[in-house]
């Protein structure tokens, strides 16, 4: 897909989403940080349910290392993979504390290097927290650029990768919500709702005008 094509979808879809956002619930980096930790494999809803009870009571890494780890599961149990997600974001308090004055940091080798922050969330906390044109692909995104033909990929650094270099500088800082939130509500993995999507001439899926969509899962299944 030609760089012009892809910026025509990029303006359609800001016009149908103009106000581009995170729909997690937080205050600070930190809160970000923590809130994107426990949405891996986990609903935004979910999460912003936990957190609504947990940041009023802790929301610095010396709060949350305070509350101890079995308070702290208690208030994260919720949610999906919280044991797990638990020791990661006391040790990642712990280093905060130690190592950056409590400071979420902003280059993505820092980020990275702290437990249970990946590439994607790197990239979450850069592009939301510190207005960074970065680009993280989750499994909406991935779905979107590989059904659409945006910026097919095997991997989502591929796709990543596409979407920095096709992406005009105007929308690169919010191409990732408005791609995760059309992924989200419009092209969703089953039953895509290609009759309502405002894009639907310039996407390039091969079964959005078929009367047999809702029976073509094939693709969407194996990007899930």
């Amino acid at each position: 897909m030609t760089k012009a094509k892809i910026e025509k979808i990029l303006t359609i879809l800001r016009k149908a989403i103009p106000n581009p956002k995170s729909e997690l619930e937080y205050k600070t980096p930190f809160e970000l940080l923590v809130a994107v930790i426990l949405s891996a494999q986990a609903t935004d809803v979910s999460v912003n349910k936990a957190t609504s009870k947990l940041f009023p009571v802790a929301n610095t890494p010396e709060k949350i290392l305070a509350l101890g780890e079995t308070r702290f599961k208690n208030h994260i149990k919720t949610i999906g993979l919280y044991n797990a997600k638990a020791k990661n974001i006391l040790k990642t308090c712990a280093i905060l504390s130690e190592q950056y004055n409590s400071q979420v940091p902003k280059t993505r080798e820092e980020l990275e290097s702290l437990p249970g922050v990946g590439r994607k969330t790197a990239n979450v906390i850069l592009n939301v927290a510190f207005n960074q044109p970065t680009i993280a692909v989750d499994t909406h995104i991935f779905r979107v650029c590989n059904r659409t033909k945006i910026a097919p990929g095997k991997t989502p650094l591929a796709i990543e990768q596409k979407l920095l270099s096709s992406v005009t500088k105007p929308f690169l800082q919010d191409t990732h919500h408005l791609l995760l939130l059309h992924g989200r509500y419009t092209c969703t993995a089953r039953d895509p709702h290609c009759a309502e999507c405002v894009i639907n001439k310039l996407c390039e899926y091969e079964y959005k005008d078929s009367n047999e969509i809702n029976k073509r899962q094939t693709d969407s299944n194996s990007m899930l």
